[in-house]
């Protein structure tokens, strides 16, 4: 079989890449999160008052929870200091929304009856605080400009935001799977395909399963993430499509790379649970969809693309009615993935596209 690695030996090829064995300081994988984890903060109004006896503090805010709570602001804390002020602390009342308009507000107007002793209060005015709990440092940061706010952190979130998630170690090998994807890429291109490169890699052996191509010349749905997943299929016992005549599709039979869950319980793995994805591209919507179907552990791409199903147009990954959901990083080899879209350039002016 020729786009078999007989030997079972796929490693990727660590070699000279931009004048350096690893240049891995010149590029950062950054996550692609969701949209609640990468929005802008929302602000919403609410009736704000000082105090002006700190003594007053713990049976204001009692009063207050019980008579005027905050429905949905549970993340938000009642109370703030006040440092540069003539009163020590401030208050949340209640929502704007909650009061019917009126030209003169006071505190008076703004509480139940007879309900809240306003003694030790200020006169109200308008502040805007977060309409929902921050999910990331960034959007906690940002809360806590306008008003404090409770955060429970996930901290691999916030050192991945950084770019610091991975080890140098974990680093280098990423570079040597995204070279691998790049040359694959390359080798499609001067082939006649889109200089679009894949390759899978199974994170606990380090080991590459499979490497592909773009490959639709031969047929409209081989994208180079469909064509790098039949493989893995091929490399099974199963799969569909034969991809001989392309040497740079290739993969690693089974029988040579025994998995740490095959050695457990001698079964094969679900097509690509638990694997790695790099691509050069982001994958669009088919793609990401069979990524979700094949149990995809984590994807890596190089560039962006308008119509990308993995963070531009759509986050596929995230999608919480799916029942299969993993991270997704953007960024390894960015220079490098991007210089492909030249080579894509004259493939498409030599075709007369």
């Amino acid at each position: 079989m020729s786009n078999q690695d007989d030997t079972g030996k796929s490693e990727p090829p660590m070699k000279r890449w931009k004048g350096s064995p690893c240049d891995v300081d010149s590029w950062v994988a950054l996550p692609v999160l969701s949209d609640e984890q990468s929005q802008d903060v929302e602000l919403v109004e609410v009736f704000a008052a000082p105090i002006l006896d700190k003594k007053e503090t713990s049976r204001l805010v009692r009063e207050l929870n019980s008579l005027c709570p905050l429905s949905g602001l549970q993340h938000v804390k009642r109370v703030r200091p006040c440092r540069e002020k003539t009163h020590p602390l401030e208050v949340l009342v209640c929502l704007v929304s909650d009061v019917p308009q009126m030209q003169v507000v006071s505190i008076d107007s703004l509480l139940p009856s007879g309900g809240v002793n306003c003694n030790g209060l200020g006169e109200p005015f308008v502040v805007k605080v977060p309409a929902r709990a921050p999910l990331t440092r960034p959007q906690f940061e940002l809360a806590s400009q306008h008003w404090p706010t409770s955060f429970h952190e996930d901290k691999q979130v916030t050192v991945a935001l950084r770019g610091e998630l991975f080890s140098r170690h974990q680093k280098e090998r990423m570079h040597a799977y995204m070279v691998s994807a790049v040359t694959a890429a390359r080798d499609g291109g001067m082939a006649g395909m889109e200089a679009i490169g894949a390759v899978l890699v199974d994170p606990k052996t380090e080991r590459i399963i499979a490497v592909g191509h773009d490959c639709r010349r031969k047929h409209p749905l081989h994208h180079a993430v469909m064509v790098v997943i039949d493989l893995v299929a091929r490399s099974q016992g199963g799969g569909v499509y034969g991809f001989d005549s392309y040497p740079a599709c290739r993969f690693t039979s089974a029988s040579s790379v025994q998995t740490e869950a095959q050695t457990e319980n001698g079964t094969q793995p679900y097509i690509c649970t638990g694997y790695d994805l790099y691509v050069t591209r982001e994958p669009c919507v088919m793609c990401a969809m069979a990524l979700v179907h094949s149990r995809i552990g984590r994807v890596f791409y190089g560039v962006a693309s308008a119509d990308g199903a993995l963070g531009s147009k759509f986050k596929i990954h995230t999608q919480k009615d799916l029942n299969h959901r993993f991270e997704v990083y953007r960024g390894v080899l960015s220079r490098e993935c991007e210089d492909l879209n030249s080579m894509n350039d004259h493939i498409k002016k030599d075709r007369g596209e």
